[in-house]
């Protein structure tokens, strides 16, 4: 290994780019350094992945604001990838501030999955929200900017509870290295939760359903490329082996697919499908092994191109439309060609169907679960699997382009968003023909054949059955797509319930609280006013005037008593 080189430093491009872009009027020039970041990021990554660790002293502590394997060179890959589709895809934007945050967005995202110490995590995990933010709110409405608030406190919450557990760490150990953490500690429990907040596991998942939707249609594809996969590879790297995450994932796998179903919001659809393949991700890194750990890391690899590519068909579909529901859309199949043709791209590699690069991940999770005897695991990954076929393989596609005519006539989005899509799309069927380009960069080395004739045919039965039980359900008008509606979710416990609580409580406590002020403010008047009006009033021993002889002789006595003090 050689020294690493400050000026080599991958995420230094993409911090330069957003400073540029704030300042570049030239709108052609502002593309170029948009599209130059993540290439100059990328070549950065294939110079120093050999090179050692970073070092440096921070009041007296050791820290490693870059360490490098092929883990953390995987995901700065895959965020390069994402950020060059992403840019592509949002090239007709012009405000500023969009095009700067979001690419700093991106480089804290490179920056976090090359730290190595604790503190360094912890800046980067911050530049993440304070910048991401901003793509939400730059959709300029009143509940865009409700969610951005609360995204931007959840995510914060995070932040904190990552620097907490890091301070106990560093109390426990006297070191911040961000190596295998464990739950054996009151750290690792903390900086578990502040990794799982990020992650959306349950019952901390709602920012992505709130905050997704709501930004606008290119602010969406940053936002699901970057935080959630920081977070599985935090998770990946200090939390590998811990059996809570096997359960924890099959959780995530299950109840999103009940909510996907009959949400009504085409981008909702796919923030609760993320939540789900995130847990996918998540069982694989609580399995531990090797064969679970590869499976995990490459859907997450994969995730990013597909979810994004889905997430970019609906954005181009509300651009062009101004509409994302599924009871306002449909038959746009006639007017927008290439999109439906990509959608359907993107919904089938998020479907595991054979030839696309779902396939050749997913698979890996589901052989872990099953060779380490889990299972319960195995049958709930096994039933997850079809619930997405149906809300993302066949729900998006189907209710967008195809399901009734709503008599919107759209075109095809503008060229530039075409090709963004168009290079997801070639990533996806890339991967699914050629697995081994996907494999080759894993952590593992581990044999893994997944075109053999027994994975195929459950995944096609899988896929058949699955296809069937929507068809019956379109077909007898149970399938819930035309029912606008509000959905409860666990948020509605701090949107509606709490504050309708605490106004509630502070209603009934308004008599007493008047009653204890009256009886404060009555006691006041009687001990202290009266007392003041007393000596101060009209009449009152201090409100007298004293002859000046008598204040004189007065002075002279206590001067006396000073010296005769002082001198025993």
């Amino acid at each position: 290994m050689t020294d690493m080189p400050l000026h080599m430093l991958p995420f230094l491009p993409f911090f330069i780019a957003g400073l540029l872009v704030a300042f570049t009027r030239n709108t052609v020039l502002r593309s170029v350094i948009l599209l130059a970041a993540p290439l100059l990021g990328a070549y950065m990554i294939w110079q120093t992945q050999n090179v050692a660790p970073l070092q440096a002293t921070f009041l007296n502590y050791d820290l490693t604001p870059f360490r490098t394997d092929k883990l953390s060179v995987l995901f700065g890959y895959l965020f390069c990838i994402a950020t060059v589709i992403a840019v592509m895809f949002s090239l007709h934007i012009k405000e500023k501030i969009q095009n700067s945050m979001g690419i700093i967005y991106a480089g804290s995202a490179v920056g976090a999955v090359f730290a190595g110490d604790l503190l360094s995590l912890f800046l980067f995990w911050e530049i993440m929200t304070i910048s991401s933010v901003f793509l939400v709110w730059a959709s300029n409405t009143e509940s865009a900017t409700r969610s951005g608030q609360r995204y931007l406190i959840i995510q914060i919450t995070s932040g904190l509870l990552l620097l907490a557990g890091a301070l106990m760490q560093l109390n426990d150990t006297g070191s911040l290295a961000f190596t295998q953490m464990g739950v054996t500690s009151a750290a690792g429990i903390v900086i578990l939760i502040a990794f799982g907040i990020k992650a959306a596991f349950p019952f901390m998942h709602n920012w992505v359903t709130d905050s997704y939707p709501a930004a606008t249609p290119t602010g969406a594809v940053f936002l699901c490329a970057f935080t959630t996969k920081a977070a599985v590879y935090t998770l990946a790297r200090g939390y590998a082996g811990t059996e809570i995450l096997i359960y924890i994932g099959a959780v995530m796998v299950l109840f999103p697919i009940f909510y996907a179903v009959i949400e009504n919001d085409m981008r909702r659809v796919l923030s609760y499908s993320m939540i789900n393949q995130i847990g996918f991700m998540v069982c694989g890194i609580g399995i531990g092994t090797e064969l679970a750990i590869n499976g995990a890391v490459g859907t997450a690899f994969n995730h990013v191109i597909y979810k994004g590519l889905l997430f970019m068909s609906m954005g181009a579909v509300l651009h062009m439309t101004g509409k994302i529901k599924a009871s306002e859309l449909g038959g746009l199949y006639k007017t927008m060609p290439i999109t439906t043709i990509l959608c359907i791209i993107g919904a089938a590699s998020i479907s595991a169907v054979p030839l696309f690069s779902g396939f050749v991940s997913k698979g890996m999770i589901v052989t872990a679960a099953l060779k380490e005897d889990l299972d319960i695991i195995w049958l709930c990954l096994l039933f997850a699997s079809a619930g997405v076929f149906h809300h993302a393989g066949i729900k998006i596609p189907y209710f967008a382009f195809f399901g009734h005519d709503s008599g919107l006539r759209a075109s095809d989005p503008p060229k530039h968003m075409l090709i963004a899509m168009g290079i997801a799309a070639g990533i996806c069927i890339l991967i699914g023909l050629q697995p081994h380009l996907l494999y080759n960069l894993l952590p593992y080395d581990v044999k893994y054949v997944a075109y053999d004739v027994t994975h195929v045919l459950t995944q096609m039965q899988l896929l058949f059955f699955a296809g069937l039980a929507f068809a019956w359900l379109n077909i007898t008008k149970l399938e819930p797509h035309d029912m606008p509606s509000t959905n409860l979710d666990v948020e509605w416990l701090y949107r509606r319930a709490l504050p309708c609580s605490v106004r509630c409580s502070l209603a009934m406590a308004a008599p007493a609280y008047k009653a204890v002020t009256g009886f404060i403010m009555g006691l006041l008047d009687k001990v202290i006013v009266d007392n003041l009006v007393k000596h101060h009033g009209e009449h009152g021993v201090l409100s007298r005037a004293w002859p000046i002889g008598s204040m004189v002789l007065w002075v002279a006595v206590l001067l006396c008593l000073y010296i005769i003090l002082y001198h025993v």
